[in-house]
């Protein structure tokens, strides 16, 4: 297994998840890896970005540093894995997974995404006035009205993902926009909501790989889908006493393994 950190928050909320890397590293992650019998390949950290306030673009923030990170993670993840290799990236923003979509297509693999997230991730810069490219990820990826297309151009196949390559695990649609939820219907994205998966994790996730076509595919995780209560680690803090436990989101993770994960 390699290990790659995307110390980048420009598409984030605010400043501070680029840390996330060096953190996870300082608390013993690596270690923990070995012990549990995995060979580990330390592959280091990307370029830093941070987040600062856009006031030239504010509804599409740091495009130009995001369209750059999305890039370099794509070079990185592709030249990392080979055929049966796994690979844990450790994010940053939401916007890993669109990179990872990106080291797939690199490849000359169709990439396949389980996502799991308390969010759609299906705004564009149109539709929400919130600036940040982490709530727009997968808009972009499956290149929807309304996106950047020098993102959805820059940084591969347009689009990125067909919605049949799409699940989503743990989402919680009444915090999504009705742009969102319109969009997930309209194009038949699959979707395993937040109840199944902290009712019965093993079985949620195997109901979310079942929705996938067979062969390598992307974990994309957000710690935001966690009850906040339990792993207070989300910048958004309103998922208390909801969400699944990190022992339950282990065990949802360890239904099955893919050759790729985005975290």
């Amino acid at each position: 297994m390699s290990v790659l950190g995307v110390p980048d928050s420009a598409g984030a909320y605010c400043v501070g998840v680029e840390r996330a890397p060096a953190a996870l590293r300082d608390a013993g992650l690596i270690q923990a890896l070995t012990v549990a019998g995995c060979e580990v390949h330390d592959a280091g950290d990307l370029t830093l970005r941070r987040w600062a306030p856009d006031r030239e673009s504010p509804h599409v923030q740091n495009l130009k540093a995001e369209i750059e990170a999305m890039v370099e993670l794509r070079d990185a993840a592709a030249a990392l894995v080979e055929d049966g290799a796994r690979l844990l990236v450790l994010g940053g923003s939401c916007m890993v997974a669109v990179g990872l979509c990106a080291a797939m297509a690199k490849r000359d693999q169709r990439p396949r995404l389980v996502y799991i997230d308390r969010h759609l991730d299906l705004n564009t810069p149109h539709r929400t006035t919130e600036g940040s490219l982490s709530w727009m990820g997968m808009a972009h990826a499956l290149r929807l009205d309304g996106t950047a297309s020098q993102l959805t151009n820059g940084a591969g196949p347009d689009p990125l993902l067909a919605p049949a390559d799409l699940v989503y695990l743990g989402v919680d649609e009444d915090e999504a926009t009705d742009w969102e939820r319109g969009q997930r219907q309209a194009l038949g994205i699959s979707i395993v909501p937040q109840a199944e998966l902290v009712a019965s994790p093993v079985d949620a996730a195997r109901a979310a790989l079942n929705c996938l076509p067979s062969g390598p595919f992307i974990v994309h995780v957000d710690v935001d889908v966690l009850d906040f209560l339990d792993a207070p680690l989300a910048e958004n803090v309103n998922g208390r006493n909801s969400g699944p436990t990190v022992e339950l989101l282990q065990l949802s993770l360890s239904t099955r393994s893919g050759p790729t994960v985005a975290v």
